[in-house]
């Protein structure tokens, strides 16, 4: 916490695109709409060399992996002018996956981003948060919480499901021109010692491009090419496995519990060394929930399939309620929990390639930023690049980008496991502690974190607060007022 607040702290003291439509390599015409809040922030200093020409450079740009990371990258660049390639491995962008909550620091991006209107009719806006103790005993709730976030933030909270959200920027990005090359898997990556970069897949095909964006997830083959085949280049496991689990409606007929999904909420259940939280997705007609329990999966294997009656038996002194939900599981994953070393840097000596994501700064679900945060480095890596001119510029940026979210990213990492050190508390006095504190309520003036950090008055702005575009912004204008002082005798193209 101690980084929350001094990073609080300081806080407080002071070309369109170019192609449309592009669906596996085929692109039709269309016109790209420049966002009105993107055009407002002042770009690079433009130079007018002795020839009289000025330079304003078309950069082309691969993103490794369609998450939601480098999809949000991808819409982000597009929007910014630049051509935009990415490369993924699965055959499809297709329907799979679980819930998420979009918090408001994400939310406002989508709404930036103007992603199809249908998307926000899939989603559950949850209106009272609970902290329960895991035998069922509420020790906290704020109410009214879709209106207090939209009051406060100026976007929503919401509970989606993750191929909804997936689809939602896929079509956008294609309306944007985003060419997109599937069932392509990267083997090798050739950047060092070279301007340009190129790629090679498992089909044999190469792609290069001006830049390479490793959106390629915790199993990063872009981080193995950037720091090699090492121990420090792998995931480190956590200790803690989760258990993903989606209700349908139609699943379940006992009728308390079908009010509860249809009434969207969400609820955490904490007691010793785990975890629950429930959600409504899709507007009341499933039901998203989340089991944290220590690991017990042998070390190389990341993910499979869980004993449900296993399950069941870890969570059978819980909450009646809870347990009546899992008594509707016929079938479950487990999926090892991992991390990793902070990197000494996000761009490489080059300035060719640059990661975000989980590629860079990977993090336990504890505060429900993973994808929220890889939102965020995709709008400021887009937005910041979206000035840039020519490629000269792109070292600058790039390391602009790695200065302004590598310290958050990393600090947000560390957030996540205190999130874990006070949902997980074994029963006795800190643990007793713990409770009373949730059932007092958040205090502005306490100096350590709300136990819940989803309603706590200090960490919470820290978080949904956060506007991308904004911060991006900062940075280019910087950029600006540097490249005035620097160069004093430049020419401005639009004098």
């Amino acid at each position: 916490m101690g980084v929350v607040l001094s990073l609080l702290r300081k806080h407080s003291d002071k070309k369109k695109a170019r192609k449309a439509g592009a669906i596996m390599d085929k692109t039709v015409n269309s016109t790209s709409p420049v966002s009105a809040a993107a055009a407002a922030i002042p770009e690079m200093t433009k130079t007018v060399t002795s020839s009289g020409s000025s330079s304003d450079e078309q950069l082309s740009i691969n993103i490794v992996g369609a998450g939601l990371g480098g999809l949000g990258a991808a819409i982000s660049c597009a929007m910014g002018g630049h051509n935009v390639r990415v490369i993924e491995q699965a055959k499809e962008i297709s329907e799979i996956g679980a819930g998420l909550q979009v918090t408001p620091n994400g939310s406002r991006l989508l709404q930036h981003w103007k992603v199809p209107e249908a998307f926000w009719g899939t989603v559950a806006e949850p209106m009272d948060v609970y902290v329960h103790r895991y035998a069922g005993e509420v020790l906290y709730r704020e109410q009214d919480f879709n209106t207090r976030m939209r009051a406060k933030y100026g976007a929503p909270f919401v509970d989606v499901h993750r191929a909804d959200l997936q689809q939602a920027l896929y079509k956008r990005a294609l309306e944007l021109g985003v060419t997109f090359s599937l069932d392509e898997r990267v083997v090798s990556l050739d950047v060092a010692g070279r301007t340009d970069t190129s790629l090679t897949t498992a089909s044999g095909k190469t792609f290069s491009a001006d830049l390479v964006i490793g959106a390629d997830g915790l199993w990063s083959q872009c981080r193995k090419t950037f720091l090699g085949d090492t121990p420090r280049s792998k995931p480190i496991p956590t200790g803690d496995l989760a258990y993903r689990i989606v209700l349908t409606l139609n699943d379940i007929t006992d009728e308390d519990l079908r009010q509860w999904v249809r009434n969207p909420t969400v609820h955490f259940w904490i007691g010793p060394g785990a975890h629950a939280v429930g959600y409504s997705l899709r507007n009341g007609d499933m039901y998203n929930i989340v089991l944290l329990v220590p690991d017990t999966l042998p070390g190389t294997v990341a993910k499979e399939k869980a004993s449900v009656e296993e399950m069941q038996a870890l969570f059978s002194s819980w909450d009646p309620t809870l347990q009546r939900f899992l008594g509707y599981v016929d079938s479950v994953d487990k999926w090892k929990l991992c991390h990793m070393e902070e990197l000494d840097h996000w761009v490489n000596d080059e300035a060719n390639l640059v990661f975000l994501g989980d590629a860079c700064h990977p993090m336990l679900p504890y505060l429900a930023q993973g994808a929220n945060s890889s939102l965020e480095d995709g709008a400021v890596l887009g937005t910041i690049l979206s000035h840039v001119k020519e490629k000269a510029q792109l070292r600058t940026a790039l390391h602009s980008y790695e200065a302004l979210r590598k310290q958050r990213g990393e600090a947000i990492v560390r957030e996540t496991f205190a999130q874990r050190a006070d949902f997980h508390m074994v029963d006795g006095e800190p643990q007793a502690k713990r409770d009373e504190v949730l059932r007092a309520g958040p205090r502005w003036e306490t100096l350590s974190a709300f136990p819940s950090r989803w309603n706590c008055p200090k960490v919470q702005p820290w978080l949904y607060g956060y506007d991308a575009i904004a911060e991006a912004g900062k940075e280019v204008a910087k950029w600006s007022s540097q490249a005035k002082q620097e160069a004093p005798v430049a020419i401005h193209a639009n004098l």
